[in-house]
């Protein structure tokens, strides 16, 4: 016997995190009745998330560039466009983690919800690297290797180069907008972002808006990521 929320995690429902907050509006029903935080069930039982049953999926692990003007959900509101119109597969997926609209590079998207909370969870301080352009040349080195302090939390990124106007740093700090908030603090805007890379996971030479599934190597570095 298993959480229920690990159960639908594993049937790529969504991360773990996710799957609580299902639990606690009530739409997930185990044999009919509705689950509480906490129950336990098994493949075997008849579990359902908005009266859909769910199932055992085989995992899928996929690598995307996302170019600029799409949005990491799932489902699509207000007019924006979603990532997962760019990736046709039969199983349901979802992406691990965000990038902002305006943002663009690797993004994973999985139905692993295991794979994507041990990812996201900030103890494990997964570092990603990201390209960034500025409006002017950035010369606050000494400022940002001391941290900037962004609502009330330090951020202490890795610089690895700076050339004039482009800076690529390193970050395991997850908070929407963490990058531009950063920039911005120090009097710098952002006129282009790129991820390149997540742990040991890089985006290569992979097009932008294209995808490929992730090598036994990578998803092997990643799995074992501490």
């Amino acid at each position: 016997m298993e959480r229920v929320q690990k159960i639908m995690a594993e049937a790529g429902i969504a991360s773990r995190r996710k799957c609580e907050e299902l639990i606690k509006e009530g739409r997930v029903k185990i044999n009919y009745a509705i689950v509480k935080l906490g129950d336990t069930a098994s493949f075997s039982d008849k579990i359902t998330v908005d009266g859909k049953l769910i199932k055992k999926e085989e995992k899928v692990y996929i690598m995307l560039n996302k170019p600029v003007g799409y949005v990491t959900t799932v489902s699509e509101q207000h007019g924006m466009k979603t990532v997962m119109r760019l990736i046709k597969v039969k199983e349901r997926l979802f992406p691990v983690g965000r990038l902002d609209k305006n943002t663009e590079g690797l993004l994973l998207i999985t139905n692993d919800g295991e794979l994507s909370n041990r990812l996201m969870h900030p103890s494990k301080e997964v570092w990603k690297k990201y390209e960034v352009w500025l409006s002017k040349p950035f010369k606050s080195l000494e400022k940002i290797k001391k941290g900037i302090v962004i609502d009330r939390v330090k951020v202490q990124p890795r610089i690895k180069s700076i050339r004039g106007k482009t800076v690529v740093l390193e970050i395991h700090e997850g908070r929407k907008h963490i990058v531009r908030k950063m920039f911005g603090n120090m009097g710098y805007n952002v006129t282009k972002l790129r991820r390149t890379q997540i742990g040991p996971l890089k985006l290569g030479k992979l097009g932008k808006g294209t995808w490929r599934y992730l090598k036994k190597y990578e998803l092997k570095g990643l799995m074992f990521k501490r």
